[in-house]
């Protein structure tokens, strides 16, 4: 194990993916059917061999302590752990304050680590994969105070992000927060460079930096607004170059595969990206296993009728991914995703949509394009997705249409 302390920021609001955040912090979201946000980031240390991880909680974390309890529990007789750390108002009577104080908040876990030279600080809420010790080697090569990871991004779109100005040795000279004129990559002005948030410290220069600029009183205190363009005047501040990491078992058609999944309409997208014959992300590689809670169901079941035609009673799922507790039972799902435990009765048609745990669906149902929470039971002959006047009168439907129905709501 490589000597240094690996924190994931897990207390995110995901007040933009509302209403799948209303009851659970955004990295307890289910994705790809039974995983959840939080799991990719942690397989991507674990798969690299850091088995020793804080999970930092805050929002509505219940869920999120439920699935790392019962779902990543290590070998603690060798010294593995995923340790969840809620927030405890060790410096005061707030809660976090932004990114830079949640790691100010627990400086005690820098002091139960004396031996770590490096802190690895992690959102945990994009879906990606990302061998962490290219990350570190680069950070410890360039003997580096902070490694900033970025990726490259159409400079059009750029000004969604935070974005990192370089020179041409990628060592950081400059930060813009959302620019409306974001600096381009040297040599190359379509693209540049969007910070994911991920970040490795010296442990002496984060200290110093945490307990300097910690203490001053103000409701906000960022990595991305405070502590980095403070440490980019001082410190040895550089940029580690995202699509350039390589991981076992990669096809060149993942390189640079990250998606910030913090709205609705994007969260979609990149779960009916994974139904694709040959989807960017890969949920099959062996050499990358994908850990989780797996709860405990029976395989999938395709019924049909024999009391209809041929045509009407076959049960089927096209393009799809169907988890174990499925029963399609004369149902049709194309191009969509089923979480474990969900029933597709009779007639009904479910096309490019996103239905979590133990959703139930009636007979003669239509529909398309929605998110559909845990716990639903969704009315024999309902409509959904066709319709999206009428669907705003009863649901949430998104900018580019797309229908979300919250957990256990009632149709």
């Amino acid at each position: 194990m490589r000597n240094c302390v690996v924190m994931v920021l897990a207390g995110g609001q995901g007040a933009r993916i509302f209403p799948l955040s209303r009851d659970r912090a955004k990295p307890a979201i289910p994705f790809g059917g039974k995983y959840r946000i939080i799991d990719f980031v942690l397989n991507n240390f674990v798969n690299s061999g850091f088995y020793q991880i804080y999970v930092l909680t805050q929002f509505k974390s219940q869920s999120l302590n439920k699935h790392i309890m019962q779902g990543w529990r290590m070998s603690t007789h060798l010294g593995h752990f995923v340790s969840l750390v809620p927030a405890q108002m060790r410096t005061g009577t707030a809660w976090y304050r932004g990114t830079a104080d949640a790691i100010y908040q627990n400086m005690n876990l820098l002091d139960d680590n004396p031996h770590a030279e490096h802190v690895i600080v992690f959102g945990g809420d994009h879906i990606y994969k990302m061998e962490m010790n290219q990350f570190l080697d680069f950070h410890i090569e360039k003997n580096a105070d902070l490694t900033v990871c970025v990726i490259p991004v159409d400079v059009k779109l750029a000004n969604q992000f935070g974005v990192v100005e370089v020179d041409k040795d990628w060592r950081i000279i400059g930060f813009q927060e959302k620019p409306e004129k974001p600096k381009t990559i040297p040599g190359n002005d379509k693209l540049a460079l969007a910070s994911m948030g991920n970040y490795a410290f010296t442990k002496d220069m984060i200290t110093r930096e945490l307990l300097s600029g910690g203490k001053e009183e103000r409701p906000e205190y960022d990595f991305g607004k405070h502590t980095i363009p403070q440490m980019i005047k001082r410190c040895n501040v550089f940029a580690y170059d995202f699509s350039k990491n390589t991981h076992r078992g990669m096809s060149e058609n993942e390189r640079g595969y990250w998606r910030d999944v913090g709205t609705l309409d994007s969260y979609w997208e990149a779960n009916i990206d994974l139904v694709s014959v040959s989807p960017q992300f890969n949920l099959y590689n062996p050499q990358w296993p994908l850990l989780t809670n797996y709860p405990i169901y029976p395989p999938a079941k395709f019924v049909f009728n024999q009391k209809d035609d041929e045509k009407k009673r076959i049960g089927h799922a096209v393009d799809s991914l169907i988890s174990s507790g499925c029963i399609i039972s004369g149902g049709h799902v194309i191009r969509s995703i089923l979480s474990p435990g969900v029933r597709v009765n009779s007639y009904s048609h479910i096309e490019e949509s996103v239905v979590m745990e133990k959703v139930d669906i009636g007979r003669n149902c239509k529909i398309r394009k929605a998110i559909i929470d845990k716990e639903v039971t969704i009315p024999e002959g309902t409509t959904i997705g066709y319709n999206s006047e009428e669907d705003r009168k009863r649901f949430f439907v998104t900018p580019s249409g797309i229908t979300v129905i919250p957990k256990k709501q009632s149709l």
